[in-house]
């Protein structure tokens, strides 16, 4: 899928291997001084401000409204959609663009029916959640993605659930009671796992293993594990390496390839997060 013009390209190391984009990515973007349409795209995009406060004007369904952008706060376009601004001074926007399946699938597994399945367009928005994941897609973007695509999917459906909690008026919709994954099925994703724990996982693909859709497989996961699928992943990563460190025959660079770490300082963060040690300790045991 191509990206609107104003857009640049993601980091290489979102698109490595080439094939879709995911299910979620974020780019900070410059707003520019004057009147300003956003881009059409064909995700569903939220610009988070950053920065000082910008006084700004915007089209609404019943003409022009005025307000003030501050750090922080989010507007929606949903796809297909643009929103007119008209900014006072130049400012930045993070951008988070959410792919529309997901979301589909996420309002099915919460029981909300195809019509809840969109967003609706919404302006200077602030919510607690929705700014951790998008400060989380942020530090995972400057760091060049050291949790890869596993740990932004878990992101992307996070941060599905709160937008359609958001705008749903529904009480009993968090309220829903998660079955665990089946035994067997949940055997069949441990076993992939640990046969690819060198490889940069993904959500689609372990949910594809346990013939699930994503939004239904991830909390099913948990229900059946205790703790979310990218750390289940994290934790099987950093054992591997505990193990290959012990037996001192391959460099730290090497085991962090080989346990599917993004790279070596990467390894060293999860081990010392775990196990409280460096891998030079680890390994000196």
């Amino acid at each position: 899928m191509s990206r609107p013009d104003c857009y640049p390209s993601p980091p290489s190391a979102v698109l490595a291997g080439g094939g879709p984009l995911p299910l979620l990515d974020t780019l900070t973007s410059p707003v520019p001084l004057g009147l300003f349409d956003s881009p059409v795209d064909h995700r569903h995009v939220l610009c988070l401000h950053l920065g000082e406060p910008v006084p700004v004007s915007w089209r609404a369904a019943h003409g022009e409204r005025t307000g003030t952008r501050i750090h922080g706060q989010f507007c929606v376009v949903p796809t297909g959609s643009s929103t007119r601004w008209t900014l006072s001074r130049p400012a930045r926007s993070l951008l988070l663009r959410l792919s529309p399946s997901l979301l589909s699938e996420t309002a099915d597994s919460m029981g909300m029916g195809a019509q809840n399945a969109s967003l609706a367009p919404s302006i200077h928005i602030r919510d607690p959640q929705v700014e951790r994941i998008g400060w989380m897609m942020q530090a995972e973007d400057h760091d060049d993605y050291p949790g890869g695509r596993l740990f932004v999917d878990s992101l992307a459906t996070a941060l599905a659930v709160r937008l359609l909690a958001l705008q749903s008026r529904h009480a009993s919709v968090g309220s829903k009671t998660v079955r665990a994954l089946p035994a067997w099925r949940l055997r069949q994703v441990i076993e992939y796992i640990e046969s690819n724990l060198d490889q940069d996982l993904t959500l689609v693909e372990l949910a594809r293993i346990a013939d699930f859709s994503v939004s239904h497989f991830k909390p099913m996961f948990k229900q059946a594990t205790g703790v979310p699928v990218h750390r289940f992943v994290m934790e099987r990563r950093v054992e591997r390496a505990r193990i290959l460190l012990l037996e001192g025959r391959q460099s730290i660079t090497d085991i962090a390839l080989e346990t599917g770490f993004a790279h070596p300082s990467h390894m060293a963060r999860c081990i010392r997060r775990l196990l409280g040690k460096s891998p030079s300790e680890v390994a000196a045991r």
